[in-house]
Parts: C-alpha cells; sequence; structure tokens
C-alpha cells in the first residue's frame, strides 16, 4: 500500500516544514511549560514561544531534542490536514477550579492526538457520520427547559425506542461520535467532551470502573455535544444542564413519573436500577427532581444509603463498563488485510503505545506515551462490531 512505502520523515525536513501548533500539542501532552520544556532543551522560553508560534523554525539539531525530549518522531511536528488550532474549541471539563490548566491542557491535547488516529483509520475504513442534533440553550436561565427538550430531540433524532437505553457507547458511537479512554496520566481529569475538531469526542476517565456512573457520564457529556457547542464550559448553571440532559435521556419522565415510589421502595428502585441501567442513588434524585419523593423523604433515604456504605458500592454485581468499539474494531479489520498497529501509528504520526492507548477497547493503565511495547493488543468481541461499519476498499488488500 501507498502509505506503507512513505519514507521516515528527517529532522532536516521537519525543520523546513515546521509547524509550532504540533509543538504545542506535543508539550501540552506530556504535561510540560514553555519554560520548563525551555530547560530540558536548554533554550529560552522566547524561543519555545517563537517556535510555538510559527515566528522561529527550530534547527535541526532542536528538532532532534525536541523530538528526544517529548518522545515523537520528526514527522510530528509536520503540518497535517487534519489538526486545528489547538484552541479552537474548548472541552467542557466538570470543574475548572480542581482542574489545573495544565491538567486540562494535557486532557485536551490527547483529545486531539484521539482525532489524528480517527483520520488515519477513515482513510482506510468507513466511520458512520457525525449525527449529532443541536439545541442551543440559554446558559443563563437555569429554569430553562431546554434540556429536557434537548435530550427529547436527540431521542427522537437518533430514532431511540421508548424505555431503557441500551449501550450507550455504542449508540454514540453508530451515529458518528467517538469515545475514547483517556490515559493514566489524565486520570485526575474526569470525563470531558469537545467539537470543532475532527468529529464529537467523549474522553472518558480511565479510573472509573462503576458501570452506572460512567452511563451517566456519557449522557451528560452528550448534552454538552447537543446543547453547548458555544457555551463557556465548567460553570454551575452549563454543568447542571448536562445532568438534567443526562437524567431525561436515561430516565425519561414520561416513562418513569408513574414507576418511581414516592416512598424508598428499595425492592421497586433496584428493578428500575437493573431495567433502565442507572444507580440508586441516580433514582433517589430523579424521583425527588419529578417531585414524586419529598425532599424528606430523600434525604431519609440517601442517609440510608449511607449508613449501609451504598453510596460507595451498592448492593449487587456491577456489570462491566461499556467499552468502546469503533476504533477497536477499525484495527481488527485493518489487521486482518494485512495493515499493522506500528503502520497505523506512524501515519497517525503518533508512537504506538499511544495509538494503542487511543484504541484501546478497556483502560490502559501503564504510562504509554513513550513505551511501545507496554501492552498488547486487547482482544476484540464479534458482538462489537458497529452495524454501520463498511471497509473502504484499499489499493492492494
Amino acid at each position: 500500500m501507498e502509505y506503507l512505502r512513505r519514507t521516515e520523515v528527517q529532522v532536516g525536513d521537519a525543520s523546513r516544514l515546521f509547524d509550532g501548533r504540533r509543538l504545542t500539542l506535543a508539550r501540552q501532552l506530556v504535561g510540560l511549560r514553555k519554560n520548563a520544556l525551555a530547560t530540558k532543551i536548554d533554550k529560552s522560553p522566547t524561543a519555545v514561544a517563537a517556535y510555538e508560534n510559527n515566528t522561529k523554525r527550530p534547527a535541526p539539531g532542536t528538532v532532534a531534542q525536541l523530538c528526544l525530549t517529548l518522545g515523537v518522531d520528526p514527522g510530528f511536528f509536520l503540518p497535517g490536514p487534519n489538526q486545528p488550532a489547538v484552541n479552537n474549541s474548548v472541552p467542557h471539563f466538570r470543574s475548572l477550579r480542581s482542574t489545573t490548566q495544565l491538567a486540562r491542557d494535557q486532557a485536551f491535547a490527547y483529545g486531539m492526538i484521539a482525532g489524528d488516529v480517527g483520520a488515519a483509520l477513515e482513510r482506510h475504513v468507513e466511520f458512520p457520520e457525525p449525527n449529532v442534533p443541536r439545541l442551543s440553550v440559554d446558559v443563563d436561565d437555569e429554569m430553562s427547559a431546554v434540556p429536557e427538550e434537548a435530550a427529547g430531540l436527540l431521542r427522537k433524532h437518533w430514532d431511540i425506542a421508548d424505555g431503557p437505553l441500551g449501550h450507550l457507547v455504542r449508540l454514540a458511537e453508530n451515529n458518528g461520535v467517538v469515545v475514547v479512554f483517556s490515559p493514566a496520566q489524565t486520570a485526575d481529569v474526569d470525563a470531558y467532551s469537545f467539537d470543532g475538531g475532527y468529529r464529537p469526542t467523549i474522553v472518558l476517565n480511565p479510573a472509573k470502573e462503576d458501570y452506572y456512573r460512567q452511563r451517566f457520564d456519557v449522557a451528560h457529556e452528550l448534552g454538552h455535544l447537543v446543547m453547548h457547542l458555544d457555551a463557556e464550559p465548567g460553570s454551575k448553571v452549563v454543568e447542571n444542564q448536562a445532568h438534567r440532559f443526562a437524567a431525561e435521556l436515561l430516565l425519561p419522565e414520561g416513562e418513569l413519573r408513574d414507576l418511581l415510589p414516592s416512598k424508598a421502595d428499595w425492592r421497586v428502585l433496584a428493578t428500575l436500577k437493573e431495567a433502565y441501567g442507572v444507580s440508586l442513588q441516580a433514582l433517589l434524585y430523579r424521583s425527588r427532581a419529578l417531585g414524586v419523593m419529598s425532599d424528606v423523604t430523600y434525604r431519609n433515604a440517601i442517609a440510608y444509603l449511607s449508613s449501609k456504605g451504598w453510596r460507595r458500592r451498592e448492593p449487587g454485581e456491577m456489570p462491566a463498563v461499556e467499552q468502546p468499539s469503533l476504533y477497536p474494531r477499525a484495527v481488527e479489520i485493518l489487521s486482518d488485510v494485512g495493515v499493522d498497529e506500528v503502520s497505523l501509528a506512524k501515519e497517525a504520526r503518533v508512537t504506538p503505545g499511544l495509538f494503542r492507548t487511543v484504541t484501546a477497547r478497556v483502560p490502559v493503565r501503564e504510562d504509554l506515551f513513550f513505551d511501545p511495547q507496554a501492552v498488547e493488543s486487547q482482544p476484540y468481541l464479534e458482538e462489537d462490531v458497529i452495524p454501520l461499519f463498511r471497509g473502504k476498499e484499499q489499493p492492494g488488500v
């Protein structure tokens, strides 16, 4: 195949064609500030800023130092058709106060890398077209009914039947949304989402092993993608709107109002928990929000949960978290026709280790930014095939 015959990019070529935005991305990906990078490569912070602003090109020797320091190949610094300016899109992080700017930059850089990987894969296989409806909400209006309307719009737009939602991650992927796990380095950043780059993207926290919380996270981030394309992230109102969207998406008022108990009937709640794939706490909160359960009854029920230790771990078996399959399935399809991960990683301009992290079905616990041999490929399950997946014809296959 043509892409397998591409020559390796040399530092001289990278110096002549150097794209400073890629340096910003690489620096943020490893969690370095400009002055810290400058110290590591024995340059001034002003020089690093000039490289990133494209007002000065680094010499080949400096490019080599950058590659060694940041763990990338020279080709990483070449301009690419799928790489927007790093700050074009603002991710929706849960709490801006509890997350440092450095951590947010690192998390977003990883999201942009996930887009590079997707773009490389999509040159060879066809993904579902992005299909996320938009319904902007006034982020200053705490009483707006738009979050609930937006959840209903998404159900209708995606032709979701009445009743409990099934595999939510796969539903999002079938509609062109990228879902990936973040690496262990960014585990202190909760789930987040953004659009405006390669595709609508949801990045899940790798440390969460709670099926119910993960499903709510996905629903919450879908709310941001539907409602908050141009909204400033992190405010209490914006986050509350996404919470309300998620509650209505997972537990529609029209279906649940007559099913939710007005008292803490744990047997009924446990049945609804299993049917709708939500936690007992979410059901209690929803019951109070809909006016089915009084504030006093709700507080007593939460106190009982706490006394039993159920706020940390609810009774019953915990289902396995939902796994992404869009990227992993693409890797499997290409592997079947002789395209290996190392070649795809080169095409995406990332290390094999980082490529495997982005395309993994389950969270990767190790630091894979620089070690391509640290993890073996994850197994692929036949039931994880996305119905809309079709392999593109590839010369030589």
